[in-house]
């Protein structure tokens, strides 16, 4: 009797395994032989250092340039300046609200940002091109304006 033919296919495939792998073999001795024929770079050559002023540069940082005082280091958030109610008023003109939606938009004269505006943050009815003061309150979209009022 003759051998099954599973038994004859597991060693066809086995057979072509060995032949990948000798044949990724080679090809890994190529590359290395190749490498060393220009130049052979070592990692020492491939290392890229960033300078104090973001450029890249072959050549390590000088430990002794540069000095840090212990106090001007912070961690965490740095304390905030006293806030006055008056510097967070902000002027601006209406580009565009719709009354039957509610809703519109706010450049603001000094950022030249535009800023959402919603009909429950209105104080005084406002229409396209008017000018008026807003406060600006972080939503979850991105700025928005509160407390609109007209400015006369």
């Amino acid at each position: 009797m003759s051998k099954s033919q599973e038994t004859w296919n597991k060693k066809e495939r086995e057979k072509k395994k060995q032949k990948l792998r000798k044949e990724k073999e080679e090809r890994k001795q190529e590359r290395k032989e190749l490498a060393k024929e220009q130049g052979g770079k070592s990692f020492d050559d491939m290392i890229a250092y960033v300078d104090e002023n973001g450029n890249f540069s072959s050549t390590p940082p000088d430990p002794k340039r540069r000095q840090v005082r212990l106090e001007d280091i912070e961690i965490g958030v740095p304390k905030q300046a006293d806030f006055n109610p008056a510097d967070g008023i902000r002027e601006g003109i209406v580009t565009f609200f719709n009354e039957t939606k509610g809703f519109g938009f706010i450049v603001d004269q000094e950022t030249k940002e535009s800023i959402f505006v919603h009909a429950n943050g209105l104080v005084d009815q406002i229409k396209e091109n008017s000018r008026v003061s807003f406060e600006v309150e972080m939503g979850q979209k991105g700025p928005n304006a509160v407390g609109v009022k007209l400015v006369k």
